[in-house]
């Protein structure tokens, strides 16, 4: 039974007392049917209200996962699922080791420093040049 209707019931078990309206006892008992009736008319609103909002969150869970497939997809079409072109996580980083010409100091660089094509030897402030393009796999 819902509150609305254990409300009216309880206004109709008031009536039935024969208390006078306008006594003490009459005008209170009266008053507080009223308010219960107020707070069962709320109450009814709210669980309307809350129907009303689960149902639009369930729309936007839904919605919520289309566009999460949506996103995974455009990753999977802007980085392709097999791409090795950024980076494997089994490659080691190459380094290379160069001796200045003038001061004969050894350098440690790696492939992007190499790719710059040319560094300041830390030593003596020579400045040095690489061609990459004439590197061969047996010189790494």
């Amino acid at each position: 039974m819902s509150v609305a209707k254990r409300v009216a019931y309880l206004r109709g078990l008031a009536e039935g007392l024969d208390i006078e309206q306008s006594s003490k006892e009459g005008r209170v008992l009266n008053e507080m049917i009223s308010v219960l009736e107020d707070i069962a008319a709320d109450l009814e609103e709210i669980q309307e209200d809350i129907v009303i909002l689960d149902e639009e969150l369930s729309d936007l869970d839904e919605e919520l996962s289309v566009l999460d497939e949506d996103l995974e997809d455009l990753e999977d079409f802007l980085v392709g699922d097999d791409c090795d072109c950024c980076h494997d996580e089994d490659d080691e980083p190459v380094f290379y080791e160069v001796r200045c010409p003038s001061c004969g100091n050894e350098i440690t660089i790696d492939e992007d420093v190499l790719l710059l094509g040319e560094i300041e030897c830390p030593k003596c402030k020579e400045r040095l040049e690489f061609d990459p393009d004439g590197l061969d796999e047996e010189e790494e």
